[in-house]
């Protein structure tokens, strides 16, 4: 699944909350809070999480590295949302993300999609189908068209 940024979905009752400006956000402030959060987060139908302590500690090496990226959303001075991934300049491979209160990991990934935009990536991908991503506009792609847009093609 994957997010070509001209297909980005903002609802109008979205809109509302970031012209609101309920939450502020931030790129790469906090990267160890963010990986420790989506570890944490309880999420319906699964049974803990993929991220080990080991994997913390290397994607906190790659962070380090200017490899992994993060984005973080906060609401009065507390950490509420975020997601980090895999920055290869051109595509931003979104690894996981978390909220904590209502649309704050939507405000990171929409966030994210303008940042990405107007840095000219190719496409952000978000790898495993849910219908929260569909509702942003992301979109299943076959293999080939992937491997191509990963090879700058």
């Amino acid at each position: 699944m994957v997010l070509f940024f001209d297909d980005l979905v903002v609802s109008k009752s979205m809109r509302n909350v970031l012209n609101r400006n309920v939450f502020k956000v931030t790129f790469n402030q906090n990267f160890r809070e963010v990986i420790s959060n989506c570890k944490k987060i309880r999420r319906d139908g699964q049974n803990g999480t993929w991220i080990t302590n080991e994997m913390v500690e290397a994607y906190v090496k790659l962070h380090e590295l200017g490899i992994a990226k993060s984005v973080e959303v906060w609401q009065n001075e507390a950490l509420v949302g975020g997601l980090y991934g895999i920055d290869l300049g051109h595509v931003f491979c979104g690894e996981s993300m978390f909220s904590k209160v209502s649309n704050a990991s939507k405000v990171a990934f929409i966030a994210l999609a303008n940042d990405l935009k107007s840095n000219n990536y190719k496409l952000l991908d978000c790898q495993v189908y849910n219908d929260h991503l569909a509702t942003l506009g992301c979109v299943e792609i076959d293999r080939n068209n992937f491997l191509k847009i990963l090879k700058n093609e």
